[in-house]
């Protein structure tokens, strides 16, 4: 892992600590001028769990699902037309296609035996009913032959892209919340009873313990419970200043619940380098290879862009939190593929709850 250790300066603001705490004035609060309504993401939810339950009906009869952009209905893959009456019973739109889930599966399994290389990432894509694998500008000569031959073998299972820069966590130091000499963004504000905590990005919880809102480390705002990188990448830290407070909200968006996207939601990232973009849902269940052995399951795969210092920042729609800022390639400027901790899981590990 890459880590920009630059010194950023940064003055904290008193009250301003929300899903992502802004701690300097460059850093606007733009999430409320995010044209997301609270209705379309819930509406967007609601399909998904329809569709997600369908699914887990069909186990591994169903080759995955997602939102069609053109029609605003989710659609779920299936392989035959018995398990398509099924769907279309549950009121969600079946399309009948040529590989299974366990074919799918099988092929990701066969990329992680066979291309174990580090600037690689890979995911069912339910659009193409295919396993695309992304490769860095890192992946060259004979790393590319590898991942290349192991592609091909696969078949019509699988296709290669290419993509600028390099997959690497988004860490550096800066602006949001402070550790060592690192900073990264704020996720989401988490709570078990009356006890609070936040959520962020495991890769930040590895390289730091204490975290603070300035750059000088005079106001404290937390430790570590713990983290989980790699493998997973999510840390829970515990506010120890009860002078801040800690709505759940990210800027001056509330927060009420947690679930996981369709392919093809529209969601909106904030963090403490880039502010708020927006982009579209492309995969579930990705793997990264961001290399040195570092390699993160069950990622969410998005087109949003990000950069270093971004980690650990929230991804939602609406009052909707759905995930933790892992990493990926590109930047803000040419744009860039950023994959996502799923923040139900974090939830789930740590037993907090939002809000």
């Amino acid at each position: 892992m890459r880590f920009n250790r630059r010194a950023v300066a940064g003055m904290f603001a008193a009250g301003t600590v929300a899903a992502v705490v802004a701690v300097s004035a460059p850093v606007p609060a733009q999430a409320s001028s995010a044209p997301a309504s609270d209705v379309a993401a819930g509406a967007s939810v609601r399909a998904a769990a329809a569709a997600d339950h369908v699914v887990a009906v069909l186990g591994s009869r169903s080759a995955g699902s997602y939102l069609d952009s053109k029609t605003g209905r989710m659609v779920v893959d299936v392989t035959t037309s018995a398990d398509a009456a099924t769907v279309r019973a549950a009121g969600v739109t079946a399309r009948i296609v040529s590989h299974s889930a366990a074919q799918l599966n099988a092929a990701q399994s066969t990329l992680l035996r066979q291309a174990r290389v580090p600037g690689t990432a890979w995911a069912a894509d339910p659009v193409t009913n295919q396993v695309l694998v992304s490769v860095d500008s890192t992946v060259t000569g004979a790393k590319l032959a590898k991942v290349t031959a192991a592609v091909t073998a696969l078949g019509s299972l699988a296709r290669l892209e290419h993509v600028p820069g390099q997959f690497k966590p988004e860490i550096t130091g800066g602006d949001a919340i402070y550790g060592g000499q690192y900073r990264c963004s704020l996720g989401f504000n988490v709570h078990s009873g009356s006890t609070y905590y936040f959520l962020t990005a495991g890769h930040c919880g590895q390289v730091a313990s204490t975290w603070y809102s300035n750059s000088s480390h005079t106001t404290v705002l937390g430790s570590n419970v713990g983290y989980s990188f790699p493998g997973n990448d999510f840390a829970l830290v515990r506010y120890t200043n009860s002078s801040i407070s800690h709505p759940s909200a990210v800027g001056s968006q509330t927060i009420s619940s947690a679930a996981t996207p369709a392919v093809g939601t529209t969601v909106y990232r904030r963090g403490s380098t880039t502010g708020t973009h927006s982009g579209r849902v492309t995969a579930l269940n990705s793997t990264v290879n961001y290399g040195n052995g570092e390699i993160v399951y069950g990622l969410i795969r998005t087109t949003v862009c990000a950069e270093p210092g971004d980690s650990g920042g929230p991804l939602y729609g609406g009052t909707v939190a759905f995930g933790l800022t892992s990493g990926g390639n590109g930047n803000c400027t040419s744009g860039g593929t950023t994959y996502f901790q799923p923040v139900t899981e974090a939830l789930s590990y740590y037993g907090v709850t939002i809000p």
